[in-house]
C-alpha cells in the first residue's frame, strides 16, 4: 500500500511513518518535558519548520510515496478557508506551501491536506480493515468534529450544525447561534455553567442536581439530532464516538433519542460504536488518504 508520512496539527504537531496501515515512529512536537506551546500563536510559516524537523528526522532518505496532513477547519482544494481552532491558517494554501517546504528537505512526493476529523475516519476505516464502506464519526473534545470517509466535497463543519432554534442557545464559539459545539463543546459548557468543568457537570447531574441532569438530556438530544440529520441525508449505518468527552456518553440515551428523530423504515438500523482514540489513528489516516486516487 506504500509509504507515506502522517501529519496531525491540533493542539500539537505529530508526525508518523506509515508503511501500508502500520504505523512506526511518531515525533511530537512540542516533546514531553519541553513545556506547553499554544500552537496557535505560532505562525503556519514556524509550524512549516518544526514539521521539516519532525520529518527529517524521520525521513532519513527513504522513500516516500505521499504526506497526508490532517488540519483542524474547513479544508478544500488543499487550502485551509477557516479554522476557529488555528486562526492563522485562514486562507493559506496549506498544500502549496508544505509540497515547497518538503522539496526542500529532498521530499519529492505528493501532499494531501484534509480535515482532522476526515483523517480519522480514514483511520479507523484502515485499522479495521473497512476502506470499502462508509465511515463517520464524531469527534467530542474541547471542540465535536465530524469525519468522514471516503471524503466528499462537502464543507465538513459538522459541529456547526444547528440542532436548536432557541435564540439563548449563543455559547459556540464561532459565534452561530444553536450549533451542536454550542452544547457539547467545553468552552460552551464552562460558560453556561460559570467556569464549571464538564466533568463536574456531569457528576452533579449523577447526584440527582436537576439543572444539570437536564443538561445532560439536552447534550444527549444535540448528538442525537446531528446524527438524525446525517442518516435522512446519506442513510443509516455504524457512526462511530471518538474522543476524551465520549466518557460521558451514554448509549442507551442516546439511541433513544435517535429512534425519536428517525421513523422511516428505510432509514433505521444506525448504531453507536466508541473507539479509543489517539493521535495514532488520525496519522495514520491521513497517510492512507493521501495515497487515495
Amino acid at each position: 500500500m506504500g509509504r507515506s508520512i502522517g501529519i496531525l496539527a491540533t493542539r500539537y504537531i505529530w508526525v508518523g511513518m506509515v508503511d501500508g496501515t502500520k504505523l512506526g515512529s511518531v515525533r511530537m512536537f512540542p516533546e514531553p518535558g519541553q513545556g506547553e506551546i499554544d500552537l496557535k500563536s505560532i505562525p503556519w510559516e514556524g509550524m512549516v519548520e518544526e514539521i521539516l524537523k519532525e520529518v527529517e528526522f524521520l525521513h532519513r532518505g527513504e522513500p516516500i510515496d505521499s504526506v497526508g496532513a490532517g488540519i483542524p477547519g474547513i479544508v478544500r482544494n488543499g487550502v485551509c478557508d477557516d479554522s476557529p481552532n488555528l486562526a492563522q491558517l485562514k486562507g493559506t494554501n496549506i498544500r502549496e506551501s508544505l509540497t515547497t517546504a518538503l522539496k526542500s528537505a529532498g521530499i519529492d512526493a505528493p501532499v494531501t491536506i484534509l480535515n482532522d476529523a476526515d483523517a480519522l475516519a480514514a483511520g479507523i476505516g484502515a485499522t479495521q480493515g473497512m476502506l470499502e464502506k462508509l465511515i463517520r464519526v464524531w469527534y467530542l473534545g474541547d471542540g465535536v468534529g465530524f469525519g468522514r470517509y471516503p471524503r466528499n466535497d462537502s464543507v465538513g463543519e459538522g459541529g456547526h450544525m444547528v440542532v436548536t432554534l432557541d435564540p439563548k442557545e449563543h455559547y459556540c464559539g464561532c459565534g452561530g447561534v444553536g450549533h451542536l459545539e454550542g452544547i457539547m463543546g467545553n468552552r460552551a459548557m464552562r460558560l453556561r455553567f460559570l467556569d464549571m468543568e464538564p466533568e463536574e457537570v456531569f457528576a452533579l447531574a449523577r447526584q440527582g442536581d436537576s439543572r444539570a441532569d437536564n443538561f445532560v438530556h439536552r447534550w444527549h438530544r444535540a448528538l442525537a439530532a446531528a446524527t438524525a440529520t446525517h442518516v435522512h441525508m446519506e442513510g443509516p449505518g455504524r457512526f462511530y464516538l471518538a474522543g476524551p468527552n465520549t466518557d460521558f456518553v451514554e448509549i442507551n440515551l442516546l439511541n433513544r433519542y435517535l429512534q425519536d428523530m428517525v421513523k422511516m423504515s428505510p432509514l433505521q438500523g444506525t448504531y453507536f460504536e466508541i473507539v479509543p482514540t489517539s493521535h495514532d489513528l488520525a496519522l495514520i489516516g491521513a497517510a492512507v488518504s493521501s495515497r487515495a486516487k
